[in-house]
């Protein structure tokens, strides 16, 4: 009877994160009955299972920014293009930029002006040469193991190479963003080095897709209200908008793709 109680309130806590995209701990404590502690052991079974994120007080859906860098460079190709439009007008000439790697922040850096004089920094090899093509940008390459699933160079070496840097535009690549959670990522090293990358940078800018918000990943990279810049698409609810632009995120909305 326990079990079946158990998979019951399982059942319910991911319907309401299909329908509110959240749950908070207390709440579903008094609609079940049960203490806090045994919602929050059914949501660390959960976030164990990869139903969920935990987050204080509650939980916040999984990221569905699943995947290595080149599976995500193929979904939704179209509504990144339109987001690597509008952010590369919010980089500046002659200013020195660093593309985390990322399958948006590939897509920035294609859209880039053949023109646009530019240092541009990165962790990810696919970046750079796409940036080499560029014969107005200087290209840094930051080194080290190459980690599959990012596409990018992380651990000792990279953060090495990176401490001799400081970029004027930090342009994050992000798996989850929400308001209380902050951007979110799934690699542990990942997030080590995302962190170290937006403390050596005087503005960070990220260009999210409409369905990475409300969710959340396992490792946190920073604040919302560290982010200067969101670079939205033309569908972002304003609503959720106005609560990133109370925390201080200035916002880009893409245009509508066709």
């Amino acid at each position: 009877m326990q079990e079946f109680l158990l998979r019951e309130r399982q059942g319910v806590i991911s319907e309401r994160l299909r329908l509110n995209g959240r749950v908070l701990a207390a709440e579903l404590a008094l609609e079940f009955g049960v203490s806090e502690d045994t919602v929050r052991r059914d949501l660390r079974e959960m976030a164990a299972a990869g139903l969920c994120e935990r987050v204080y007080g509650g939980a916040l859906p999984v990221s569905p920014a699943h995947g290595s860098l080149t599976q995500r460079t193929g979904f939704a190709a179209d509504r990144k293009q339109a987001l690597a439009r509008a952010a590369a007008k919010q980089i500046t000439a002659g200013s020195c930029v660093f593309f985390d790697a990322g399958s948006t922040n590939l897509a920035i850096a294609n859209a880039l002006p053949a023109e646009l004089e530019l240092t541009a920094a990165t962790n990810a090899p696919v970046i750079a040469a796409a940036l080499i093509d560029k014969a107005a940008v200087n290209v840094i390459l930051i080194g080290g193991m190459v980690d599959r699933q990012t596409g990018g160079a992380l651990g000792a070496k990279a953060l090495r190479d990176m401490e001799q840097i400081s970029p004027d535009l930090c342009i994050l690549g992000a798996c989850g963003i929400d308001l209380e959670a902050g951007i979110t990522t799934f690699g542990f090293e990942d997030a080590e080095f995302k962190r170290f990358a937006t403390s050596r940078s005087k503005r960070v800018m990220a260009a999210v897709t409409s369905e990475k918000f409300g969710t959340a990943a396992p490792h946190s990279i920073l604040p919302v209200a560290h982010c200067e810049c969101l670079v939205v698409e033309h569908d972002a609810d304003p609503a959720i908008l106005a609560g990133y632009r109370e925390r201080g995120c200035r916002t880009v909305i893409a245009e509508k793709t066709n």
